[in-house]
């Protein structure tokens, strides 16, 4: 439907409420009339009923959840109130005349008192109702329409994506796997033993932690062993071990060294039987 269509159909519905409004208005100023209610409040009576419906449908079409549950239940109270008033005004000829009898909406007493107590409470519940509906209109705050999320979403990359490109540095060449591997354990092993330990902790490029000087009393008594020492008591110690027994852990206990030194000595001394042994064992 085009707009002037719908600016259309909005003009019938608002000439349509305005005449069951004026339809309505007489027939709750009558009742309001009837309840005891002067010539000034009975003539704004009906904008208290009929207008918070209103305000009540305006709610639920702003309102989402259970605030606008809250909101369609006001509207239809107060739509079932008003129309119990005008069908009591339509059954009672006495509330057309001038003169009425105050606080007579039924012949029976018990119907009396409940449509009384009905047209009476009505505008206290405008006034709690039409502050709470407004309150929570006026904290509502909506939710995004998806097409909102994709657009800020779009935004941001493109942001992100001139901002990476107006970088003056280069971004470096990723690392490739060739530059990651690790020195072989022999080595590793040897050049440990035989460096100094000065010599050792330059050459490592991890940032190392400041720590105190290390007392007498802490620092082992130990003289460091070469790596063909290391390999003479590992021998010696494993010398009746079986294969399934020849393992780091264990050498690492027999001779006490480092993990990377026991990984070192177990594969050397693993070769050194399997050269022992022969091809023809080996094989088999």
């Amino acid at each position: 439907m085009n707009r002037f269509g719908k600016g259309l159909l909005v003009a019938a519905l608002v000439g349509v409420v305005a005449m069951a409004f004026r339809v309505s208005w007489n027939a709750l100023r009558d009742v309001a009339t009837a309840t005891g209610a002067d010539e000034t409040a009975a003539f704004l009576y009906p904008f208290v009923v009929d207008g918070l419906m209103a305000l009540a449908l305006v709610a639920t079409l702003v309102l989402t959840g259970d605030a606008r549950r809250f909101a369609l239940r006001v509207l239809a109270a107060y739509t079932l109130a008003s129309l119990v008033l005008n069908y009591v005004h339509g059954l009672v000829p006495q509330l057309h005349d001038e003169v009425v009898d105050w606080g007579r909406l039924a012949d029976w007493d018990p119907a009396n008192w409940a449509l009384v107590l009905l047209a009476t409470s009505l505008p206290v519940g405008s006034i709690y109702f039409g502050s709470d509906l407004v309150a929570k209109v006026l904290h509502h705050q909506p939710i995004d329409s998806p097409a909102d999320s994709t657009n800020q979403e779009e935004s941001t990359e493109t942001t992100v994506k001139r901002s990476m490109a107006d970088l003056d540095v280069s971004i470096p060449a990723p690392i490739t796997p060739a530059a990651l591997e690790a020195p072989r354990v022999v080595d590793l092993v040897k050049s440990t033993d035989r460096a100094p330990v000065g010599a050792v902790a330059a050459e490592s490029t991890r940032p190392r932690r400041a720590t105190g000087r290390v007392p007498e009393a802490a620092r082992s008594t130990r003289p460091n062993r070469t790596a063909d020492e290391l390999l003479t008591e590992a021998r010696t110690a494993t010398a009746d071990w079986s294969d399934r027994e020849l393992t780091a852990e264990g050498i690492r206990r027999a001779v006490r060294t480092s993990p990377a030194k026991a990984r070192a000595l177990r594969d050397t001394l693993r070769a050194e039987r399997e050269q022992a042994a022969g091809p023809g064992e080996a094989a088999a």
